[in-house]
């Protein structure tokens, strides 16, 4: 019997990527009205980006998770991020 050949994997069929860097900007909608946040996620060290909109409320605790995580990663296919491991108990 033959070992099957492995397949090559390609950059489109990675679906789970390092967050490397990201930007925060804030758009104005119009004088007096709630602007707009978004968050261009920078992965793999500019592979791919993708660009989020949290909500003004959520901008503070997924800055605070950008910033203590040692680790992020983001899954284009269920856009979802992902913030490290973490011990019990931490």
């Amino acid at each position: 019997m033959e070992a099957s050949a492995q397949q090559e994997i390609t950059p489109a069929q990675i679906t789970v990527r390092e967050v490397t860097d990201y930007q925060p900007t804030w758009t104005e909608e119009a004088p007096g009205v709630a602007g707009i946040f978004t968050v261009q996620l920078v992965l793999d060290h500019g592979a791919e980006e993708y660009v989020i909109r949290p909500t003004a409320e959520d901008i503070d605790v997924l800055k605070s998770l950008l910033r203590d995580s040692p680790q992020v990663w983001f899954d284009l296919d269920r856009k979802v991020l992902m913030f490290g491991n973490r011990s019990v108990g931490s």
